[in-house]
Formats: structure tokens, C-alpha cells, sequence
């Protein structure tokens, strides 16, 4: 059976609706950065995500090819995930937002092969990924929740969190590094809105 990150480690990905406090490990990921509005037809973060299910899936059927990676064993690309922000830190405007869109990695994957992979997908599918890239990311603690329902209501998700982060006397931390975070574990497409399931998490101090 394939390694499923979602079950092996739920305390990170199948949070409860209320918040909790975790301490987030040093993960790598597949990353590409943007801006602008995501819902827009053709925009960045569309883009993003084409380029980095394209490498992700790369990287997991490899195995079948010539291409060997020590360590390999075969497993369930992770979800989607999502940094957020704004150069004013309001998030009211669509069009404003940045974002770095990233998919886990296992660790036998390195920098390396994940170049491979790139010019595996730009060869075999003329698709331009030179925006993805390997990246290291250390979260460490953080207040953390299950958003059920359409993005746009997280402010009272967010607010909830906040709120018990402070009462176990933390605040949150929000900085350059680390940002508004969601882990998407439904695809929008096929999910009635009510039903989206979002892991929302925030940086504390």
C-alpha cells in the first residue's frame, strides 16, 4: 500500500474544528511563487498548480522509468498547500494577494531530482515549469485548525484561532518567512463549496 502522508501524520493534515497547538517539523516541498487574483482565468497561481502536479507526479512515477532514486518507495502525492499575503497584510483585494504554492515532498527527494523531474515535464509535455523550485521550510509552532465551507468565511476560522492562541498564551506570528497558511484537502472543482475541508494554520510566538 502506498505512503499516504494525510494518514501517517494527521495530527498535521486532519486537524479537529477547533484549534490546537502543533509544532510543525523541517518539511521540503515543490514550490512556485505569484501574485494576483487566483480565481482569475489564466492567472498565476493556476498556472502554478499545473506546473507543480506535473513534477509531482514526475517524481512518483518515476519508479516505472529508467530514472532511480535511492530510497524510493512508492507513495500518495500530499495535497496542495498555500502561503498567503499581502505587501500591506489586508487581504481584502483579490488582486493584491501573493502567494507560494508548494506539494510535499518525501525525503528521498532532493534538489536534484527535482530538476530532473522538471526537465523530464518540459520535455515530454513542452510545459514551462522553470518556476518551480526545491524548497526547505520550517515552520515550527503553530495554531492550527479545519476550516469547513467556502474560503471567504475563514475570517472567523482565523478569528477563532487567534483567539485561542491567546488564551494559551501565545500570539501570532506572522513575519517574511511565516505566513497565512491553508492545506487544501478537497479539490474545488469537484467539492460543493459547504463541503471544502481547508487546514488553516498560523505561526505563534
Amino acid at each position: 500500500m502506498a505512503f499516504d502522508f494525510k494518514k501517517e501524520f494527521k495530527a498535521l493534515y486532519l486537524p479537529p474544528t477547533n484549534p490546537v497547538i502543533v509544532n510543525v517539523p523541517s518539511m521540503n516541498f515543490i514550490a512556485v511563487s505569484g501574485k494576483g487574483n487566483p480565481n482569475e482565468e489564466n492567472s498565476e497561481y493556476k498556472r502554478s498548480i499545473e506546473q507543480l502536479y506535473g513534477v509531482a507526479y514526475t517524481l512518483k512515477m518515476s519508479y516505472k522509468g529508467s530514472y532511480k532514486i535511492d530510497g524510493f518507495f512508492e507513495y500518495v502525492v500530499p495535497p496542495l498547500e498555500g502561503l498567503w499575503w499581502t505587501d500591506s497584510g489586508v487581504f481584502d483585494e483579490k488582486i493584491l494577494l501573493r502567494f507560494t504554492s508548494m506539494i510535499r515532498l518525501p525525503d528521498f527527494i532532493t534538489n536534484t531530482h527535482v530538476k530532473w523531474a522538471i526537465e523530464e515535464v518540459e520535455r515530454k509535455k513542452k510545459q514551462d515549469c522553470s518556476g518551480v523550485m526545491y524548497l526547505n521550510f520550517i515552520e515550527g509552532l503553530c495554531v492550527q485548525c479545519m476550516h469547513i465551507g467556502s474560503y471567504d468565511d475563514e475570517p472567523k476560522t482565523i478569528a477563532a484561532m487567534t483567539a485561542f492562541a491567546k488564551e494559551q498564551g501565545y500570539e501570532v506570528a506572522i513575519d517574511e518567512y511565516r505566513k497565512h497558511h491553508e492545506i487544501y484537502l478537497n479539490d474545488p472543482r469537484k467539492t460543493s463549496t459547504d463541503k471544502l475541508k481547508t487546514v488553516l494554520r498560523y505561526p505563534i510566538k
